[in-house]
């Protein structure tokens, strides 16, 4: 029986971080369409802008959900949003791709400056999600 529910409960963290994932590459193909379709802005602001607002969600998440978060949710929950939404959301490997590219046909300079702008930005909405929480918390 122990086997079965232990299982089971792994079953269910596969299914939230899978629809999860889902739901978060939906969001970032919509966030895409919106700002470059919509605005008319570069390709590359689409993946700083996923970049930037998943690493301040899923630190404000975590945080909030943490030991001494109010929001109490089951590690099916969790993962939902970390490993799934925000992970789905993101792209790391998209952000190497066009900081590489940018390497190779703008200019060294160009594309280190791109990936060193996403990076610290990333870190710093990071932080500000952690701050958002911890005062929420308090």
């Amino acid at each position: 029986m122990k086997e079965a529910s232990h299982k089971a409960e792994a079953l269910r963290l596969y299914l939230a971080v899978g629809c999860g994932a889902a739901i978060g590459a939906l969001l970032r193909f919509l966030s895409g369409l919106l700002i470059v379709s919509g605005l008319g802005a570069n390709a590359l602001w689409v993946t700083a802008f996923v970049n930037v607002v998943g690493s301040f969600a899923i630190m404000l998440f975590a945080t909030m959900t943490g030991p001494d978060g109010r929001w109490m949710v089951g590690p099916a929950a969790r993962q939902f949003v970390t490993g799934g939404i925000c992970g789905g959301f993101t792209t790391f490997s998209a952000m190497s791709l066009d900081a590489f590219m940018l390497m190779a046909h703008g200019g060294m300079l160009k594309g280190l400056l791109y990936f060193a702008a996403v990076i610290v930005s990333s870190l710093a909405a990071a932080w500000a999600g952690y701050a958002c929480a911890v005062r929420i918390n308090s």
